[in-house]
């Protein structure tokens, strides 16, 4: 996702706006929260200064600090990956696959690490990033899985809910606990298999 898609995502459209000085903005913030900055020192005028604009400059963009968070972090979520409808096997891992990757972006983890941290602290933020960035790839798994159960593919008594917890859940163990060092190129492939063992008709 682009940061102007991000943006347009969580705010109405306004003023014709400066690509060059947003993505100074989005770029200082994301480097003060990676640098250990929680959302809660997070202050406008550290990134106004980061980013080597005005406060008013970033004012014109977002009305506060936590809309701004929000943009900022959506712009870390790769794109949700083009599913080629062939088999649900193929797309899941597809999904699976893009959730490793983006698990070995070093930067994604630590921002997203320490913003999380903060979740209870900002509920509101939290759950507007994650129904902005979320939702939509957890939304692609259940659609995959729902059309599996209705081609036969699936077992008719499947689940969906949990067998996205199931699989999902899995990849995120071995991104945030597992073995230390990249993960295995082939893991969303054995991860799927191992699942559609107990799910295939």
């Amino acid at each position: 996702m682009t940061i102007q898609e991000a943006s347009q995502a969580t705010r109405p459209a306004g003023r014709p706006r400066s690509e060059k000085a947003e993505k100074a903005i989005i770029e200082a913030t994301l480097d003060l929260i990676g640098e250990g900055m929680g959302i809660s020192e997070l202050s406008i005028e550290a990134i106004a200064a980061r980013a080597g604009v005005g406060k008013t400059t970033i004012y014109r963009r977002w009305s506060n600090k936590e809309d701004l968070v929000v943009d900022a972090l959506v712009t870390l979520k790769a794109p949700l990956p083009a599913l080629s409808g062939e088999s649900v096997r193929a797309d899941l891992i597809t999904l699976l696959d893009a959730m490793r990757v983006e698990a070995g972006m070093g930067r994604v983890r630590c921002v997203m690490n320490i913003a999380m941290s903060e979740s209870d602290r900002y509920p509101q933020l939290m759950e507007r990033f994650f129904k902005t960035a979320v939702e939509p790839r957890r939304q692609a798994m259940r659609n995959t899985l729902e059309r599996g159960v209705a081609n036969g593919e699936l077992r008719q008594d499947v689940d969906v809910e949990l067998a996205m917890a199931i699989m999902s859940g899995a990849m995120l163990w071995f991104t945030k606990w597992g073995p230390a060092g990249d993960l295995p190129a082939g893991l969303a492939e054995s991860l799927v298999d191992h699942a559609l063992r107990g799910l295939a008709s």
